[in-house]
């Protein structure tokens, strides 16, 4: 396996869910930087991936950069997992890839599950625009102001 992060996305909802490409990876790798590893001890005994697994979450984030780095330039291939869907994308990861692009180290994808599109497709809409905002604030005054401003971009 060539040395860099693999980005894997994981299930978003259902173990099986998982593609095969994801698998082979998660058991090829060093190392896989997780959100919770508790999550991740789950879906890993699911399929017997025994790859050890090092916490990488929104508080520790920054911290995993200089590791990361370091193991990658010493050859090695990590991949990065968090608890659903694909890292970075309203999960932790963005520092950790930044850093390797910066690096002009290698980040590769391994696709899957998507609840973006999962839940684009189920809503029927037809118009192929749409707008992903992640998570909304959580009070009820910025989240409402938010939803007008999308509302007044005329994207379903």
């Amino acid at each position: 396996m060539n040395p860099g992060l693999y980005l894997v996305a994981t299930p978003i909802g259902n173990l099986e869910d998982i593609s095969l490409r994801a698998q082979a990876v998660l058991r090829q790798v060093g190392a896989i930087l997780t959100e919770d590893t508790r999550h991740t001890h789950t879906l890993l005994a699911r399929y017997a991936i025994q790859t050890p697994i090092i916490s990488c979450h929104k508080f520790n984030e920054a911290a995993r950069v200089d590791l990361v780095l370091t193991r990658i330039r010493q050859g090695e291939a990590l991949a990065l997992v968090t608890d659903s869907g694909m890292p970075c994308v309203s999960d932790p990861g963005a520092r950790v890839v930044a850093a390797c692009r910066e690096a002009g180290l290698p980040v590769m994808a391994i696709p899957g599950p998507s609840a973006v599109t999962t839940a684009f497709a189920l809503s029927g809409i037809s118009d192929p625009r749409f707008v992903f905002e992640g998570f909304l604030a959580r009070k009820s005054g910025a989240r409402t102001r938010r939803l007008q401003e999308l509302a007044a971009l005329g994207i379903p």
